[in-house]
């Protein structure tokens, strides 16, 4: 297989692997062993490293030519270099998303990948998240929808007047300032959920369980969002920086991404555009 036939079905294959191979580790002290500090800042731990060498392993053994950017290992050139960076392809992968999770099996932890053809997030093409618990596949092909295994999905439409629920990720020691900072939002949610996994929590959205999704820390790392990114924009979610501009960024490990997004509803979309825009 060369990179020119890299496809969904293909992402599928290797994300179906990595759960193979990671599964034995789930909620164990060897899967939760700490290793060294990813390129993505975080700590690695066993079950993150196998999960990303099985991706290597898959791309080296189809002889793909790509430029592979991982929470773990940072970035790093599969087959040809010199052919990678002139069709500049490239694949965005968080191995483990909710690693955490993982090692306390706790049910809520994914493998995140997108494929792009590009330098920018609109140059991605494909989008694949696997539910690492329940097998379930959230995949996106650019232009052609968001899936939930074979069901096409779309946001939800639910409004003000309705019962949102919203992911909001915060940290603990500034959680009273933002929550009084942003009171104007919260007082029209019904439930706050944080979850652990920020990919599946995107699929969640583009699936319609949930309406929203805020970050208020000091961003999301590419690998966390680049396929949630696509998978809720191919199912009619609007996904922006936290003060409202649009998302025109560079594919980079260095990305940091204070995100919002949310559901169809325009009564919705107009109240937090004002809101936000009255903090920024």
């Amino acid at each position: 297989m060369s990179s020119k036939e890299i496809d969904i079905d293909f992402l599928k294959n290797l994300v179906l692997k990595v759960h193979e191979n990671v599964a034995p580790l789930i909620g164990t002290k060897e899967g939760a062993t700490e290793l060294s500090r990813g390129a993505g800042g975080d700590i690695s731990m066993r079950i993150d490293t196998l999960a990303e060498s099985t991706i290597i392993k898959e791309l080296e053994k189809n002889k793909i030519d790509i430029l592979l950017l991982s929470e773990e290992i940072g970035k790093k050139y599969i087959g040809n270099k010199i052919k990678a960076q002139k069709t500049e392809r490239k694949l965005i992968v968080d191995p483990i998303d909710g690693s955490t999770n993982s090692i306390r099996a706790i049910p809520f932890y994914s493998v995140s990948i997108a494929y792009a053809e590009g330098k920018k997030l609109e140059d991605i093409k494909l989008a694949i998240v696997l539910d690492l618990s329940t097998k379930d596949l959230f995949w996106a092909k650019k232009g052609e929808g968001a899936f939930y295994n074979n069901k096409k999905i779309t946001v939800s439409e639910r409004g003000l007047s309705d019962q949102l629920i919203f992911e909001v990720d915060f940290y603990l020691w500034n959680l009273r300032k933002k929550l009084k900072d942003y009171r104007s939002i919260f007082n029209k949610l019904y439930r706050i959920r944080v979850m652990g996994s920020v990919a599946l929590s995107l699929c969640h959205l583009a699936k319609g369980g949930l309406d929203g999704y805020i970050d208020f820390r000091k961003g999301i790392r590419l690998v966390d969002m680049a396929a949630g990114y696509l998978i809720v924009k191919e199912a009619g979610g609007k996904i922006f920086k936290i003060n409202g501009e649009k998302l025109d960024h560079d594919l980079s490990m260095d990305l940091l991404l204070p995100l919002i997004a949310y559901n169809s509803n325009s009564e919705l979309d107009a109240f937090l555009k004002k809101e936000l825009l009255k903090k920024d």
